[in-house]
């Protein structure tokens, strides 16, 4: 994922006793699918033996109304929406620009290689962004609007029947799968990278695309992540600061936002909740930089550093939520 910089511009002109100034500004943006297999070679939970899988208040000034959102909740998903997930580890995926997937383990910081993706006439095209469903099948679109499936045991990739453009010409998109109501079933939402972004889900049954509805400008170029406890969560920033919001699945309303300082997106960003922290995962110097945040303390810490450029990352729903 990029994103080229915003900019605002003042020109003012003085003649006489005259005076007249104009402002101009603009927002930033970032930088099919007929084979399947069936479920029981792709449904891949990680159970024990793949632990090493190789091994609102209202601020106003006289000039300007905004809105003062309150931090991002994270609250733990109800024990009674994990009867259906695998015992033993879970893992964050991650998809890089070299078409590299890994198991990243947040307890040691560790990256596991599991194996070099190859799609289905990928030709030059690459991945754009994952999404990880509660069973271990990951869900990885390229920069071309093509959706796969893709085996987090062994890399194998299927082709989906998901038609790009089905929405305002949408091709790629941030994604990430988020429980219904803290229970068993889940959703695929994405965020779109047209002119007016949205928040969308996909059936990844029927592969249509659905539109919620639009964000806020400032939610532009977003990642997502959910949560078992039905929670959703976008990763973006305005230029100048890197934030995550809380999302309102029902209506694409930020109600909650904490900046993350000190974080920089650069060539690829992506990233994951995964045991009460945000895993972020960010490029700004040609390496992808793994960075803890803690909403208990708001805590921003580097972690880990890996030399791929990391643009996906996808999470189980029945990964740990504290």
């Amino acid at each position: 994922m990029r994103k080229a910089s915003s900019f605002r511009a003042l020109v003012g002109l003085l003649l006489g006793t005259l005076s007249a100034s104009a402002v101009a500004s603009s927002c930033g943006a970032r930088s099919e699918l007929m084979i399947d297999l069936p479920d029981a070679t792709l449904d891949v939970a990680v159970d024990a033996n793949v632990r090493d899988v190789r091994d609102a208040r209202d601020a106003r000034d006289v000039v300007d109304a905004q809105d003062v959102l309150p931090p991002i909740d994270v609250t733990p998903q109800p024990d009674s929406s994990k009867i259906d997930c695998p015992t033993g580890e879970t893992y964050i995926y991650l998809i890089t620009t070299s078409y590299e997937l890994y198991a990243f383990y947040p307890p040691d910081n560790r990256f596991i290689f599991i194996g070099k993706i190859s799609c289905p006439n990928q030709g030059t095209e690459t991945p754009f962004s994952m999404a990880v469903d509660r069973k271990g099948v990951a869900y990885v679109v390229y920069s071309d609007g093509r959706l796969f499936r893709v085996s987090t045991l062994t890399a194998a990739c299927v082709a989906t029947t998901y038609v790009p453009k089905q929405i305002d010409g949408t091709t790629t998109f941030g994604m990430g799968f988020s429980s219904e109501q803290g229970g068993l079933t889940e959703k695929l939402y994405i965020a779109t990278d047209t002119t007016n972004n949205f928040l969308g889900t996909i059936d990844t049954t029927a592969y249509k695309l659905s539109k919620i509805g639009e964000f806020t400008s400032k939610v532009s170029r977003a990642e997502l992540t959910g949560t078992g406890a039905g929670g959703l969560y976008a990763f973006y920033t305005d230029d100048v600061d890197a934030y995550i919001g809380q999302i309102d699945k029902t209506n694409a309303k930020l109600t909650g936002e904490s900046k993350l300082p000190g974080v920089q997106l650069g060539q690829g960003w992506a990233f994951a909740f995964w045991g009460g922290d945000f895993y972020l995962f960010t490029a700004p110097s040609g390496q992808s930089i793994v960075t803890r945040f803690r909403p208990s303390n708001n805590s921003v810490v580097e972690v880990a550093r890996l030399s791929s450029i990391i643009v996906g990352a996808g999470v189980s729903t029945c990964a740990p939520q504290q």
